[in-house]
């Protein structure tokens, strides 16, 4: 007979009560987890999208995602004629909303030439950009359909296809559309302010500027190399792609996975101690019951047994519901939450060894207590 499993099942509404409590517990635990990976991924989805090797940006500064870099468009050719490169694209980055239906989007406007790199990585409904004007191919988030049209600056633009996991580090979709109409739309000015700043007699905006180039090396091309040539042009800087990710987790979502990640480990302190004082208490009201195993001549390790397999079964019967439940809910978060298996399997290992460690709390108390105490009233 196992003392464990009769014991619960004498008091099976309270157990099953507290097992949903501390599943509660572990799905919080979990959501921070999955905020986290998600804070991450993010940040990198728009740097990784484009697959580059170099990203060529003005000088002096670190690059489109940690501060403002500027660049003319023709840039690209001369990267692209440079020995040991297989491809140059020019791209820009901007955030605005737009309004679709009774919606207003908030949106991360990512303009990459046709047939270069910098468009989306990979197309999850309809098709990519074929035409020079006027198509976006959206990221799901943004809830745009294949055949919708959306209005950006001045202009509508059919969506033609739909991505995934394309957005920048606060969370705000992406659209891909060409870099014309990505210019045109960075500098352009309202007609009011386009009539003020005429009878002012102010230079137009550059009309023909770009965030970075993007490239890609040739298979077997030394990419220190190829950078080492590029930093040469003094107007010039360039990042590789380990570098560009390094810094923006370093610079731009630095603080904010800081943050996550304390509260994180709060939360992870509070679970443990939470599950001490369930298990101390769930002990201390078997007392008696443990003075009469005892009395009757039970062996240490009989009442041993009994108090770590209620700590394991009500540990793993908590992080059982807490996986269960974010599984159900984490589709309706407003970021992305990621929890990979590996995250689930850690945070079962703490539990259980948590449980084990808070189980030493139970069976002092239940080695100390007298067989006496039983034969009381």
């Amino acid at each position: 007979m196992n003392l464990a499993i009769k014991d619960i099942r004498h008091s099976l509404f309270r157990f099953v009560l507290t097992c949903f409590g501390l599943g509660l517990l572990m799905t919080v635990v979990l959501a921070m987890i999955g905020i986290y990976n998600g804070l991450v991924s993010d940040a990198l989805a728009a740097v990784k999208a484009p697959g580059a090797d170099l990203w060529v940006v003005e000088a002096g500064t670190q690059g489109p995602f940690a501060e403002s870099s500027t660049l003319p468009a023709i840039t690209r050719d001369a990267v692209a004629r440079l020995p040991g490169i297989r491809a140059a694209g020019a791209i820009t980055y901007q955030t605005l909303e737009a309004t679709h239906g009774t919606k207003v989007l908030r949106l991360y406007v990512i303009g990459s030439e046709l047939g270069r790199p910098g468009g989306p990585a990979r197309i999850v409904a309809g098709r990519g950009l074929a035409r020079s004007h006027f198509e976006l191919v959206a990221d799901r988030k943004t809830g745009l359909s294949v055949g919708d049209t959306l209005r950006l600056g001045r202009n509508r633009f059919t969506v033609v296809g739909l991505t995934e996991n394309a957005m920048n580090s606060g969370g705000d979709p992406a659209v891909f559309i060409p870099l014309a109409d990505a210019i045109t739309l960075q500098s352009e000015l309202d007609p009011a302010a386009e009539r003020v700043r005429a009878a002012r007699g102010a230079t137009p905006p550059e009309a023909n500027n770009v965030a970075a180039v993007i490239a890609r090396v040739e298979p077997g091309a030394d990419l220190d190399r190829v950078a080492a040539t590029i930093r040469q042009w003094k107007h010039l800087g360039v990042l590789t792609q380990a570098e560009q990710e390094q810094l923006l987790l370093a610079s731009v979502v630095d603080r904010a996975r800081r943050q996550i990640g304390l509260f994180l480990g709060i939360l992870l302190t509070v679970s443990a101690v939470v599950i001490a004082l369930i298990i101390y208490t769930m002990t201390m009201e078997k007392l008696k019951q443990i003075a009469t195993l005892k009395l009757i001549g039970a062996p240490d390790r009989t009442i041993l047994g009994l108090i770590v397999q209620q700590a394991l079964i009500l540990g793993t019967s908590g992080w059982a519901i807490g996986l269960g439940l974010i599984l159900l809910v984490k589709d309706n978060f407003p970021r992305r939450v990621v929890l990979e298996p590996a995250n689930a399997l850690v945070l079962a290992g703490i539990i259980v060894v948590v449980c084990i460690a808070a189980s030493g709390l139970g069976i002092r108390a239940a080695l100390k207590v007298d067989p006496a105490t039983a034969l009381g009233g």
